[in-house]
C-alpha cells in the first residue's frame, strides 16, 4: 500500500500518533480532515485565540490541550504525554504574536535569550529543534496535503493572460525577495515592481498594490531556496483570492508542489466565477 503522502518520511509509521500543532484558519482543519482519512492516531495541540473553537471540539478531550502562545515548555510535555511519535504544524500564529502578546514561560524565554536574530525562522527553527530533541519527527507541513498544492500549467482550465516574460519577470523578484528574507511574494505589472511582501503579509501587500494601475497585474507566490517545509509553507486561500478580486488582480502565478491552496476545489472553483487565472510554474 502506497504512503497516505509523498512528503511522509521513509519509515513513516501509521499506527504512532501525530500531533497537529494548529494556528489559525483552514489549513490545520484540511490536515486533521487527511490524517483521519489515512487512519493515522491524531492529536491536538491548540492554541489560545488562535486556533479554530470547530477544529479543537472535534477532537476528544483526551486527544486536545490549549495552550497559550509562548507556553512551549507545556507544549513539549504534551507531546511526550501524546506518546506523539510525529508532529505537524499547520496555520498561521499571528505574526505580531511573536513579538507582542507572547506569554512566554521559562523553556521559551531561554530559547528567545539565545537567539541573536529573532524573527519567525529562527524562533520556530529552535522551536523545531526542541521537538527533534524528544526524538519526535517533526513533519513536512506539506504531508497530508498532496490535493492541495498548486499543480503546473493553467489551473484554471484556459490560457494565462499575462505575457510569459512578464511572468518571468515576477518569478525572479520574488524569488530574490525570498532569497534576501524579505518575503515569498510580489505583484509586477507588464515588467514593473508594484509591491512586495514583507512582515505586513501577503494580503495586506495586495492592497497596496491595488492602489496603481492592476490592469495586467500579476501576483506571485514562491518560497525560499532553503524552505524549511517543517514549519513555514506558503499558502494560498480564500482570503487571498477576495483580496486579489477588491484590488482588482485578476491573474496569480504560484510555485508548483511548494505552495499550498487552502481547500483547492473550492478556491478554483471561485477564481473561476470571477474570472481570476491561477498558473502553477516549477
Amino acid at each position: 500500500m502506497p504512503p497516505p503522502s509523498a512528503f511522509l518520511p521513509a519509515g513513516f509509521d501509521p499506527t504512532r500518533p501525530v500531533a497537529l500543532i494548529a494556528g489559525q484558519g483552514i489549513y490545520p482543519v484540511l490536515v486533521a480532515e487527511a490524517v483521519r482519512r489515512a487512519g493515522v492516531p491524531l492529536k491536538l495541540i491548540a492554541f489560545d485565540e488562535e486556533t479554530r473553537p470547530d477544529l479543537i471540539a472535534s477532537f476528544p478531550e483526551a486527544d486536545r490541550r490549549t495552550l497559550l502562545v509562548g507556553q512551549l515548555g507545556k507544549m513539549l510535555k504534551t507531546l511526550q504525554e501524546f506518546d506523539a511519535g510525529y508532529a505537524l504544524m499547520a496555520g498561521q500564529i499571528t505574526p505580531r504574536r511573536l513579538f507582542k502578546g507572547l506569554h512566554p514561560d521559562l523553556k521559551a524565554t531561554k530559547i528567545l535569550f539565545s537567539l541573536k536574530r529573532r524573527n519567525a525562522e529562527t524562533i520556530f527553527g529552535a522551536i523545531a529543534d526542541e521537538i527533534s530533541a524528544l526524538g519526535i519527527h517533526l513533519l513536512d507541513a506539506r504531508s497530508f496535503m498532496d490535493a492541495h498544492l498548486a499543480t503546473a500549467g493553467s489551473m484554471t482550465g484556459h490560457s494565462f493572460p499575462v505575457e510569459k516574460d512578464y511572468v518571468d519577470h515576477g518569478i525572479a523578484i520574488a524569488r530574490d525577495c525570498a532569497r534576501l528574507d524579505i518575503g515569498q511574494g510580489c505583484v509586477v505589472r507588464k515588467g514593473t515592481v508594484l509591491a512586495v511582501e514583507a512582515f505586513e503579509g501577503t494580503d495586506e501587500m495586495i492592497r497596496r498594490a491595488g492602489n496603481f494601475k492592476t490592469d495586467g497585474a500579476l501576483f506571485v507566490k514562491t518560497v525560499k531556496a532553503r524552505q524549511d517545509y517543517r514549519f513555514d509553507v506558503p499558502c494560498f486561500g480564500q482570503r487571498t483570492l477576495e483580496t486579489m478580486r477588491e484590488a482588482g488582480l485578476t491573474a496569480a502565478a504560484l510555485e508548483a508542489g511548494r505552495v499550498i491552496i487552502l481547500d483547492r476545489p473550492a478556491v478554483i472553483a471561485q477564481a473561476k466565477t470571477w474570472s481570476i487565472s491561477l498558473l502553477g510554474f516549477e
